[in-house]
């Protein structure tokens, strides 16, 4: 599995490119902008910008999409992230930012090159929804942002230090958390420890919805899980795109009832046919999603995470 299709919503809002000369425009505030540089476009991404400025009503822009960024040599996002910010004043209705919806024909999401995202939530303290994809040199620093009510971060290779800031940061609207953790050779060193803080109830009060996805180790974290406070409060749990084997599968079952959830997402796993056939009887209540079953009985050393390069 790769990433082989740009979204087509974004904050519940329909996804529109924004083409430069284009006859009409939709309202400002009636999609989802996407701003995005074909292979060797004729200008960069601030010119890109300020013209997009121009044409539509900046006042008016609830959610912003970002696609490839660069005109024909990968670079840092680092000078996108400082353009949007420097227009905040421009942009007071802006709810929702996603950074990085990029496919892998235009680049493999281990490549995008990344950089300290941290601005963007402190200069958008109105800021419902961010999502960033790409993890290479991707840093966060601990923040508080009252308003935020969800987070993810889609990488091959989740760095510890991002996950990190995220456990640290005071997030107290905070209602959907997802993290691509993907694997180490792609910069992906989190460990179980790096987990903790949303596993024990005791941060991020308002979180209905926990995606630990895309994991080399996601037997230990569904074993820790099993018998984490905040799995109680949650609506929905996402343990999906990883290696999850029979193992991880039992310790759910074993572990505190899961019959409260509404979702229990588990797709591209390694569970066999008895133990999928266990969970769904064990959860008759429970959209339980178990597609796309890889062969449970491959050595674990050959199980591969659904998104790493």
């Amino acid at each position: 599995m790769t990433v082989d299709h740009h979204l087509g919503r974004f904050h519940e809002l329909p996804i529109h490119e924004f083409e430069p000369g284009a006859a009409t425009q939709p309202a400002a505030g009636t999609v989802s902008w996407r701003l995005s540089l074909e292979y060797d476009a004729p200008h960069d991404f601030a010119a890109l910008w300020e013209t997009f400025l121009d044409t539509v009503d900046p006042a008016a822009v609830r959610a912003l999409v970002i696609g490839p960024w660069w005109q024909s040599g990968y670079e840092p996002v680092k000078a996108v992230v400082a353009t949007i910010a420097d227009d905040a004043e421009r942009l007071p209705a802006l709810e929702a930012l996603f950074v990085g919806d990029v496919t892998f024909d235009e680049c493999e999401i281990s490549w995008l090159e990344m950089s300290d995202v941290t601005l963007l939530l402190t200069t958008f303290p109105d800021l419902t929804e961010f999502a960033v994809r790409g993890g290479m040199d991707l840093k966060l620093s601990p923040v508080r942002h009252d308003r935020l009510r969800s987070l993810r971060f889609e990488a091959g290779g989740l760095p510890a230090g991002v996950v990190r800031a995220v456990a640290a940061s005071e997030l107290p609207a905070l209602e959907r958390l997802v993290l691509w953790l993907g694997v180490d050779e792609y910069g992906g060193d989190a460990t179980l420890d790096d987990l903790a803080p949303f596993l024990d109830g005791t941060r991020l009060p308002a979180l209905r919805h926990l995606g630990l996805a895309n994991s080399e180790f996601q037997d230990e974290i569904a074993a820790a899980l099993a018998h984490a406070p905040v799995v109680a409060r949650l609506e929905s749990l996402d343990l999906s795109m990883g290696v999850l084997s029979d193992e991880g599968a039992a310790a759910l079952l074993e572990g505190q009832p899961l019959t409260h959830l509404r979702a229990l997402d588990l797709h591209h796993h390694y569970v066999t046919d008895e133990m999928q056939e266990r969970l769904r009887k064990a959860l008759p209540g429970v959209e339980v999603d178990l597609d796309e079953a890889e062969n449970a009985h491959d050595d674990p050393d050959d199980r591969y995470v659904a998104v790493a390069e």
